[in-house]
């Protein structure tokens, strides 16, 4: 035990959970904690909770109060101090308090950074009129209930479809607000889902009365004589707004640390080691302001989450205390609620992992969260990358209604640990009627594409079949449901031709044995049947296409055939 002096830049989630390891790590230390808000130990992940009227009271958003670290835990809290300089050579913080305007300067033995990040705000026209907000802490999300409260807006514009954007979507569709999400790619959620993922995430906001424009990058905002916003201006449209949320992402805030001489990476967090050690062996930082290995490629990257600030805090805590723990990387794990969807991913999508040079094969499961024959089953949709050569897994989305957060997070483990699809497919996952399936979604998934590596399956996306159709070429889209179920629900292309699975081995004269062949059902489980009684014909060009109609991102028909 000793009385070393820990100083702590940061209060919201690595700072006070460093603070509370290291207190546990040495009762004799002199600890410091210096925040420029009111607050530490903030949820700030529950904003958007606290903006629709789900959690009623800002008060529920901090964890821990002042006065619990003040005196449980035996700390200097300095709420409202603003550190202005680090010294590394003299070991010194130079603060600001934000009330007096007071100035002080802190000696330290070690110091952490928890600096956090910055909202992403382009130097757009416009971008200082009243009604133009980010979200990032509790006051930014009590200067939106106030504006909504005193503005009368109706109409909300939220420009970018990230995490926060698609939370607060559906936070003010509950404030009874007209909403439109306005996204600079082809999708939303554009990097966390695939498309095929995305596309059915957006048809479930459309439902939910949520307007989204896709490929529209912003150029600026328009205002009123009060200069209060009222459109949002995009490369082709003028968008009617009262109230705009800017939801552009995060940058590291290392300002602090890149001014004291630390160094930064090329993703513009703080560079720092395995012990979360900046380049000043006497600096430790963590959470949002730090980069972070990507456990899948091995490279650099930024993930900023509450969960990775709290591992990264025990960490430092621990080490700033005279011990050695590490912290690896980030697989990029990430879940949301949307409105009834739950929407999770981890690891690398497909595109991702093509753009890191890795040859994939992918599966697409739609199904349900349990047993069907169990009253209540859900529906989730589960995409699944692994790597074509190996069958190591790469990543994984899973949406929809039903339980897609122990998909997720078991695809987490199975990462973490290098697992393959082989792996993944003999995984014993906890079974009962009203949990899961007999086989898991991920079994399914993983099974999928092990049939692919064996040769027993071929298939085609919902995208590789949708350019086809539109190119016109020519191949023959077997539909091997009911004429009930064609009727309810069908894919209007030319080239669909209806023989039910039960009919096929009857009417295989009917199909042109020299034209690709490419078969789909509801979710296909008959497809791939079709696909192998077709081989076994001695068809040589058949392929199933993977997630069938569940699947199958684009607009559909119904009725009877024209």
């Amino acid at each position: 035990m000793s009385n070393k002096r820990i100083v702590i830049i940061g209060g919201t989630a690595c700072g006070p959970k460093a603070a509370a390891r290291a207190r546990r790590c040495d009762p004799a230390a002199k600890i410091t904690i210096i925040e420029q808000r009111n607050n530490l130990s903030t949820a700030t992940c529950g904003l958007p909770y606290y903006i629709s009227g789900v959690i009623k009271g800002e008060g529920a958003l901090v964890a821990r109060q002042t006065d619990y670290f003040r005196d449980v835990m035996d700390m200097d809290v300095m709420v409202q101090t603003r550190a202005a300089a680090v010294h590394p050579r003299e070991h010194k913080v130079d603060v600001i308090n934000l009330t007096t305007n007071g100035r002080a300067s802190l000696d330290y033995d070690k110091l952490v950074l928890a600096t956090g990040c910055t909202p992403i705000v382009p130097d757009w026209k416009g971008k200082g009129l009243n009604g133009i907000f980010t979200l990032s802490n509790i006051p930014d999300a009590g200067a939106i209930r106030d504006h909504l409260t005193g503005s009368g807006a109706k109409d909300v514009v939220i420009v970018g479809a990230g995490l926060i954007g698609m939370e607060m979507a559906e936070a003010f569709v509950a404030r009874g607000l007209r909403v439109t999400v306005v996204e600079a790619m082809d999708r939303v959620l554009p990097a966390l889902l695939d498309f095929e993922m995305a596309a059915h995430l957006e048809k479930h906001l459309k439902a939910k009365g949520v307007k989204i424009i896709c490929g529209q990058p912003v150029s600026g905002f328009t205002g009123d004589n009060g200069k209060n916003v009222r459109k949002v201006i995009t490369r082709d449209k003028e968008i009617e707004a009262s109230l705009v949320l800017l939801s552009l992402g995060v940058r590291p805030d290392a300002s602090l640390g890149k001014a004291a001489g630390l160094t930064t990476g090329a993703t513009g967090g703080l560079a720092v080691d395995e012990h979360l050690r900046t380049s000043d062996p006497d600096i430790y930082a963590g959470g949002d302001c730090v980069e972070l290995v990507n456990l899948i490629t091995g490279k650099k990257t930024l993930v900023p989450l509450g969960s990775t600030a709290n591992k990264h805090g025990r960490v430092i805590g621990t080490n700033v205390t005279g011990g050695s723990e590490t912290f690896k990387g980030v697989l990029g794990t990430a879940i949301a609620k949307v409105f009834n969807y739950n929407v999770g991913r981890v690891g690398l999508t497909e595109s991702q992992a093509r753009e890191a040079g890795y040859q994939v094969t992918t599966s697409l499961v739609p199904t349900f969260e349990h047993a069907t024959y169990y009253p209540g089953a859900r529906d989730i949709f589960v995409k699944l990358v692994a790597e074509k050569s190996s069958g190591k897994l790469l990543g994984g989305q899973a949406i929809g209604t039903g339980d897609t957060a122990k998909r997720i997070d078991v695809l987490a483990a199975a990462l973490t640990f290098g697992a393959g699809v082989d792996d993944l497919a003999d995984i014993d996952l906890a079974y009962a009627p009203p949990y899961n399936s007999a086989m898991d979604p991920l079994h399914n998934a993983a099974n999928v594409i092990r049939n692919k590596q064996s040769g027993l399956g071929r298939s085609l996306t919902p995208v590789e079949v949708k350019k086809k159709i539109e190119a016109g070429e020519r191949f023959t889209l077997l539909d091997v449901r009911s004429p009930a179920e064609w009727k309810a629900q069908r894919i209007p292309a030319g080239q669909v031709k209806l023989i039910p699975l039960p009919e096929l081995r009857k009417r295989l004269g009917e199909l042109n044995r020299e034209e690709e062949i490419v078969t789909f059902c509801r979710t296909s489980i008959r497809a791939y049947q079709a696909q192998r009684i077709l081989d076994g014909a001695g068809f040589k060009n058949v392929k199933f296409l993977d997630g069938s109609l569940e699947g199958w991102p684009f607009e559909t028909e119904s009725g009877a055939p024209a």
